[in-house]
């Protein structure tokens, strides 16, 4: 499942987004969870009202598009599938979201999102971790994995940048602090977004 906002740049021959008008030229992301990682975590967030920019996040948001990143917005929503909302209040938040980003001018490029859970559902290939959601993001927005950085607050974010060849950082905002312990050796660990974005832009 994709939301893309409306005042994208793409590539009009429908192989991606690309800023600076260079067709067929794939660029390298931010894949960003959403829950405890741009937001604060509300567990199974319905209600518009409850979208809170974790602090720093919108700036951290527009200085890695100024940078030249796609920031694309990742995010499992298992709650559509155990019934606990509808994807009409997925959409709801979503679109809060998407309105305080853009009054902050730091949109995003794309959100994925997944409203499986295998015990409801059954398998799918896009729940994070697995790749399907990277992989549609980077074909439709002409992304380079190999090239990119997967920030979340969970293993299961970052654990598809050790599988696409990309750079995973977890943050220990929402539940990153529990998970921090299990963080395979070569994912980095920081305070928050503001602090992934910074060793972001000091690597690039």
């Amino acid at each position: 499942m994709i939301e893309v906002p409306p005042d994208g740049d793409r590539d009009p021959s429908g192989g991606g987004a690309y800023p600076d008008g260079r067709r067929g030229r794939r660029r390298p992301a931010v894949f960003l969870d959403r829950d405890g990682t741009v937001i604060r975590e509300r567990e199974y967030l319905a209600d518009p009202a409850g979208v809170v920019l974790v602090d720093g996040a919108a700036g951290a948001v527009a200085a890695l598009r100024e940078a030249g990143f796609a920031v694309v917005i990742v995010t499992n929503q298992s709650g559509i599938a155990r019934g606990f909302y509808s994807e009409d209040d997925y959409h709801a938040v979503a679109a809060r979201l998407n309105e305080l980003l853009h009054g902050a001018a730091a949109p995003v490029d794309a959100t994925y999102y997944c409203p499986h859970h295998p015990d409801f559902t059954g398998p799918c290939d896009c729940r994070k971790p697995s790749l399907g959601m990277y992989r549609r993001a980077a074909d439709a927005l002409g992304l380079d994995p190999t090239r990119s950085f997967f920030v979340g607050d969970r293993l299961e974010d970052v654990r598809p940048a050790l599988a696409l060849g990309g750079t995973g950082i977890l943050v220990r905002t929402g539940y990153g602090a529990e998970e921090e312990e299990r963080a395979p050796p070569a994912v980095a660990v920081v305070d928050d977004l503001p602090a992934a974005a910074l060793l972001i832009l000091s690597s690039a």
